[in-house]
């Protein structure tokens, strides 16, 4: 039974919430919008929080928004908690409540980094992975993980048998290698790779359209060639600016893969549809580029390739000014229900 507390959060959100991004509700640790109208009705995402420095505690609501108000999917957003005090802490890499959400999810959009969960916790996430259901992964979620326990195989870089490099490398394509930026100063900007222009991914970005101040990562190219298929090189750009040039040099010859998709065979021999990108930071989803890149690798991920629209709407929806990216730097004292609005 919901407390008194919980059903207070619960009125407050829909009043607020009702006419911009649906109906609103919030439990104490979590956040969930009804889905409206649009071709993602009866869909359910549960977007995963959880990383100490590129501020997903504010990038997956705003995601969770745009895919409720303006696509009609049903989101529900986790986020880590300090449950001593009930405020959202990335830094406690041990507790991300409502993962039971997972069980009716159509598709999971991760942007965790090095989590140490509890095996009750990571249950839900390996139950939900292994049922061959689709994921989406988020710059640090090549690196999602760094536990042990019964669930060790997904840290990242495991040995376990038909395990290797966790869960980065095996569901996602890559794990966690380096940067290859300069970070802090040097951003991203996608070059969409050729022949890929028809994607149904790529509906409505042109190259140059998504950029992100966060810089390029490493990937092993002849690794995740074999495994996936590029969508989307990385410049590296001299300056955090979208107008920025690409560096000369080595940097960007070649260039690495940003976003790319694949497929995720389950143990129970089912095929997954897995999209990932090393970008996806807070202040990467200002530039409109990447977030519909996001988007509509949602569409594409739970089969909804046709109904990719011309040019998504990927309008932000309610508040939205992502706190720069940085270990410490995110904002002190927010419980999930401030995300609502």
């Amino acid at each position: 039974m919901m407390s008194l507390k919980g059903i207070r959060l619960a009125l407050v959100a829909m009043v607020t919430a009702m006419g911009s991004a649906g109906i609103a509700f919030a439990e104490d640790q979590w956040i969930k919008f009804e889905g409206g109208e649009g071709p993602g009705k009866g869909k359910h995402v549960v977007l995963v929080s959880g990383d100490e420095e590129y501020r997903s505690e504010e990038a997956l609501p705003q995601l969770a928004k745009i895919l409720s108000k303006h696509h009609g999917f049903t989101t529900t957003v986790l986020f880590a908690i300090d449950p001593a005090s009930g405020v959202i802490d990335p830094n406690k890499g041990d507790n991300i409540p409502g993962l039971e959400a997972l069980g009716t999810a159509d598709l999971m959009i991760i942007a965790t980094r090095f989590r140490h969960l509890p095996d009750a916790q990571m249950k839900h996430i390996a139950d939900y992975v292994e049922a061959g259901k689709p994921v989406i992964g988020l710059r640090t979620a090549t690196h999602a993980f760094n536990g042990g326990g019964t669930y060790a195989r997904y840290s990242n870089g495991s040995n376990a048998p038909g395990w290797a490099g966790g869960f980065g490398k095996q569901v996602l394509g890559e794990q966690w290698v380096n940067h290859h930026g300069h970070h802090g100063k040097e951003g991203t900007r996608g070059i969409v790779v050729a022949g890929q222009e028809k994607n149904p991914i790529l509906r409505g970005i042109e190259t140059g359209s998504v950029f992100g101040p966060t810089d390029v990562y490493t990937v092993v190219i002849p690794d995740l060639a074999k495994s996936s298929t590029p969508l989307l090189l990385g410049e590296v750009t001299e300056t955090l600016e979208p107008t920025s040039k690409g560096v000369t040099g080595k940097k960007n010859d070649p260039m690495m893969p940003v976003a790319w998709t694949k497929s995720f065979k389950s143990p129970s021999g089912k095929e997954a549809r897995v999209f990932c990108t090393t970008m996806g930071a807070a202040t990467d989803l200002e530039a409109e580029g990447t977030r519909r890149l996001v988007i509509n690798a949602a569409y594409w991920a739970v089969g909804l390739d046709e109904k990719i629209p011309a040019k998504s709407n990927v309008e932000i929806v309610g508040e939205f000014k992502p706190t720069r990216f940085g270990f410490n730097g995110f904002v002190k004292g927010k419980k999930p229900a401030d995300y609502i609005r």
